[in-house]
């Protein structure tokens, strides 16, 4: 708490010296959670210079208000810090709303409509592209399927002129036409030269050989490799209403789960115009293999002004439980004979924790199922025995769905933070018994008592656009164990239930803990960041069926507010 105990002096200091002691924005009347353990409400804040200048009753805090600060009556409203979104793909928000957005499709015919209806509009040949299906969200499946999919004839008949690319929900499959299968040279076994292995991905076939237009992870590479490259304009926009979305949210800092220098320079760009409404926090995508050879040669960029800050590595080491692609000790329940896969070489992981401990950089390693979760941790403790003297790594597994009971304890061992997606239970949880089998799930999947329990920090988040930003469904789901429509009465496993108080810290002070900021955001206290998140109603003390009405009513990031509801 250096930082916080620095700022807080430099503050004292000035107040004796007679320097301005009024506030600029003063907050009242409002319900203020600091997630500050001696002090976790408050009545009141002042803000000035875009921190932090006090904290206490309305009686103290009024006293602060001279003819130039703005006071902001919470009306009754509820105030957190600001919350963090520890894990998600902020283009892939931009580009969802540019796109067509298919989470929220029902059917297979559903999704066949929403592509006609976009290749009406277009010219022949142009790309259709859109994101969001997964069909185990289905309500029903189509009648001819294989390994679990739908198939492309009906697709392709209402885009006969047109190449369509329609990534999974997960990321981690794609969906595409005849004509997208004709330009990738994606044929029939039979014809000559067809394409049979891909490696860490697979191009699904029906009996007789035919490609079935489904493509897992690295397999969509095929195809994807073809979609033209988006403009400046088109890139400029996309990250504008990500930005609008973040703020409309209550997102005030963002973790980008893995992007390239392009995206860093846009970020650069939006700061320097005063467009950049959140704070950043950017893995480096291990995709890239020169992108982390550029980035060992100058080192972490730790941002003065914390909205741009590079210091991660994000590494794509399995698949997701939808597509069978997240990799296992043991086969799926449904699936008998298949594991699923490493989609990167496990020695990566070795490479680059190494690289990350002698450079300083963050390593952040998705890891969905028991086998990847448990290869990716006996790499990380073989390279901190290697590099003894790296004592704050704060290494992380992205996701840790899936667990062997015998790894969980090693997380707060070793110290690796687990980045999970509570909503992500409300969406799997009905449909992954079926893929793991009841013991599995009870014993090792979603278990965050457990995890908390082994003094694993624990970071939250929703991986967007895999789902979508709201921070209130995943909070509904970290200490209900719920889906959406509220099942089942108790929740799934209910013993690994988060307190609100846990869930709110995961969202907020873990979050920044799990970027290195704790010491400047996280949490309502004396010399921290002004980041606050409003909403319209207590989601500290509101009946578990009303959390899902809370609404953000106010964001504000360094004093700033970046979105305020009608």
């Amino acid at each position: 708490m250096k930082y916080t105990f620095l700022v807080g002096l430099i503050a004292m200091l000035l107040f004796a010296c007679g320097a301005d002691k009024f506030a600029d924005q003063v907050y009242l009347n409002g319900t203020i959670y600091t997630v500050d353990a001696s002090r976790p409400q408050v009545e009141a804040i002042a803000v000035k210079e875009g921190l932090i200048l006090a904290v206490g009753s309305k009686e103290e805090i009024q006293k602060l208000i001279g003819n130039k600060t703005e006071v902001i009556d919470l009306a009754g409203k509820t105030m957190t810090p600001g919350f963090i979104e520890s894990h998600a793909h902020l283009m892939g928000i931009g580009y969802n709303k540019l796109d067509i957005d298919l989470m929220y499709v029902q059917t297979y015919d559903e999704l066949v409509e929403k592509v006609a209806e976009a290749a009406a509009n277009a010219e022949p040949g142009e790309w259709i592209t859109g994101r969001g299906w997964h069909q185990d969200k289905w309500i029903k499946m189509p009648e001819n399927t294989v390994k679990g999919f739908q198939t492309h004839e009906q697709l392709s008949a209402v885009t006969p002129d047109n190449p369509v690319f329609l990534a999974h929900a997960s990321g981690h499959a794609s969906f595409v036409n005849q004509k997208a299968l004709e330009l990738a040279g994606i044929t029939p076994l039979g014809s000559e030269n067809p394409i049979q292995e891909v490696e860490g991905g697979e191009v699904l076939r029906d009996e007789l050989g035919n490609p079935t237009g489904v493509l897992v992870e690295t397999a969509s590479g095929l195809v994807r490799k073809l979609v033209p490259e988006d403009t400046p304009e088109r890139r400029e926009k996309a990250l504008e209403l990500a930005l609008q979305e973040l703020a409309e949210k209550g997102i005030t800092s963002f973790h980008d789960a893995g992007s390239g220098q392009d995206f860093i320079d846009l970020l650069e760009q939006f700061k320097a115009e005063g467009r950049l409404t959140s704070r950043m926090y950017v893995m480096l995508s291990s995709r890239q293999p020169n992108l982390l050879q550029d980035w060992y040669k100058k080192g972490p960029h730790i941002d003065p002004d914390h909205m741009v800050t590079v210091r991660s590595i994000k590494l794509n080491m399995d698949g997701a439980l939808g597509p069978w692609g997240a990799w296992l000790l043991e086969d799926y329940e449904d699936k008998p004979g298949h594991r699923g896969h490493e989609t990167m070489p496990i020695a990566l992981v070795t490479e680059v924790s190494e690289k990350g401990l002698e450079l300083g950089f963050q390593v952040c390693s998705h890891a969905i199922g028991d086998r990847t979760n448990r290869e990716v941790l006996d790499r990380y403790e073989a390279a901190f025995a290697k590099f003894p003297a790296v004592t704050d790594h704060r290494f992380r597994v992205e996701h840790a769905q899936h667990l062997h009971p015998d790894d969980i304890s090693r997380f707060g061992e070793l110290g690796v933070i687990a980045a999970i997606q509570a909503i992500h239970l409300s969406s799997d949880r009905p449909w992954a018994i079926g893929r793991l089998g009841a013991k599995r799930i009870k014993d090792g999947a979603y278990v965050w008592q457990k995890l908390l329990q082994s003094g694993a920090i624990i970071s939250n988040g929703t991986d967007a656009p895999v789902e979508p930003l709201d921070p209130v469904p995943s909070f509904f789901a970290s200490v209900t164990r719920k889906t959406l429509k509220m099942t089942p009465e108790g929740g799934f496993e209910p013993d690994q239930k988060m307190t609100r108080e846990q869930a709110l810290k995961s969202y907020t002070l873990d979050g920044a803990y799990a970027e290195f900021e704790e010491d400047f955001k996280g949490s309502i206290e004396v010399g921290k960041a002004a980041d606050f998140t409003v909403f319209d109603q207590d989601i500290m003390q509101v009946p578990d069926n009303q959390l899902l009405n809370t609404k953000v009513t106010m964001t504000v990031v360094g004093g700033k507010t970046v979105y305020k509801a009608d």
